[in-house]
This record gives structure tokens, C-alpha cells and sequence, in this order.
């Protein structure tokens, strides 16, 4: 197996699993199908495409700067009569920073891989307001996990954001991955993606599986026992 390693940054991104209307929320991590739908895209697929291939590939995202939750509000108009829609309450991730990653055949990924560097569509991070900072081609790594690219990625947090944490950055950072099928059930989640297409999107369920890896270049908190104070000379 290949995974593809792709760098989520940007000032604002918006990663909806569960959104109604009026009020459009975003998860606290990159969504499989808001990653699939970036793919599609950059592949120069249509809407009505077939996914098949796509959904089929293993997920996993790396938080690396979780970033702050902020809230929009938004007013638009019927473009057919004119009429003004109900305003809309929309939620957005500001200054976050992640590591997605998609697990396939070598021939499928780096056929990914090559849309990433020169996309047909251009790219954004769950809704076309936001589009990434920085790039998103990290390269591919071939006959290796999911789980190990993630773990051996170098952390991408933001300068500015290593600075201020200094010695409080975290030790671990948490990562969300497609269960296996010898994993024990995880999160249920409503992302895996189906059918674009504008008159009927369709998304089924995945099972993710919450962990933590170590932070790449983090020192391991040294051996504690604290029943050693209590030892007799």
C-alpha cells in the first residue's frame, strides 16, 4: 500500500459532517468526505462522478494545531426569485493546522498525488471561502501504514504557534483513523462519502478510531514513580 500525505492549512476551514441549513457547523478535524471531495476535484472529476474508488481509500488525520472555533453569520437571496433567505449561522476553524493522509494502491495515489501538485479545480478546506496557506503536497510513502506516516510525519505546527506553547506543547497529539475490521467500534460518523451530485448528496456511516501519537521531536517525559520517595535510605 501507498499513502498520500497532504498538509491542511489555512486561515479558515469548515469541515461539516452534520449541517442543516440555518445552521452550518464543523467538526474539530478534516472530514473523509470533504478530503475525498478536495480529490475529486483536483482529479477534475464532476459532481456526478463515481466515487467507488475514492471512498474506498483509508483515512486518517494528524491534529497537529487545532486552532480556534469561530462563528460567521450569513445573508443571501433566492436566486430565482430574489426573495431574502433566513440568515444562515456558520462555524469555521481559524489558524488550524493538519496532516490528512489516504492509504490505496500505489497506482490510484500517485495518480492523487500528481493532481495535488497541479489540480484541476482549485482546492479549499471544506467550503470554497476557505482556501489553504501553504501547500498541500507532502509527498507520498509507499509500503508503509497509515498509522506510521502519521506517526513519522514531522509536526506542522505553525512557527508562531511552537513558539507560544514552547514547553507546553503537547506530547501527544490525537489522531483519527478509519477502524479496521479487527478493530473494536469506534466514533460513528455520518462522512463516508457517496454522491456529490447537487440534487442528492449522499454520505453513509464509517467507524473512526480515536488515538494519540507522540509528537515528532517531543522528548519523552521521563520514568515517574512516586512510591520511590517513600524508600528507606
Amino acid at each position: 500500500m501507498s499513502v498520500l500525505l497532504l498538509q491542511l492549512a489555512g486561515p479558515l476551514q469548515s469541515w461539516g459532517a452534520a449541517s442543516r441549513f440555518p445552521r452550518r457547523s464543523t467538526e474539530s478535524a478534516p472530514t473523509k468526505s470533504g478530503v475525498i471531495g478536495l480529490l475529486a476535484a483536483a482529479l477534475g472529476r464532476p459532481r456526478t462522478a463515481d466515487l467507488t474508488d475514492l471512498a474506498a481509500l483509508r483515512f486518517g488525520v494528524r491534529l497537529d494545531q487545532p486552532g480556534e472555533r469561530v462563528r460567521d453569520f450569513h445573508t443571501a437571496h433566492h436566486q430565482v426569485s430574489g426573495k431574502s433567505m433566513p440568515v444562515t449561522e456558520r462555524f469555521y476553524l481559524a489558524d488550524a493546522v493538519f496532516l490528512a493522509a489516504v492509504e490505496g494502491e500505489r497506482a490510484l495515489v500517485e495518480e492523487l498525488h500528481a493532481a495535488v501538485r497541479a489540480p484541476h479545480f482549485l482546492p479549499f478546506l471544506g467550503r470554497r471561502a476557505c482556501p489553504p496557506s501553504q501547500p498541500l503536497d507532502l509527498g507520498v510513502r509507499h509500503d508503509i501504514e497509515l498509522e506510521q506516516a502519521l506517526r513519522e510525519h514531522p509536526w506542522l505546527a505553525s512557527s508562531w504557534y511552537q513558539r507560544r506553547r514552547g514547553r507546553t506543547a503537547p506530547t501527544q497529539l490525537p489522531v483519527l483513523v478509519d477502524s479496521g475490521p479487527d478493530d473494536p467500534p469506534g466514533d460513528i460518523v455520518a462522512d463516508q462519502p457517496l454522491s456529490f451530485a447537487p440534487s442528492h448528496r449522499r454520505y453513509a456511516h464509517r467507524s473512526v478510531r480515536r488515538d494519540t501519537v507522540p509528537r515528532p521531536g517531543a522528548q519523552a517525559a521521563p520514568a515517574h514513580e512516586p512510591l520511590t520517595l517513600l524508600e528507606d535510605d
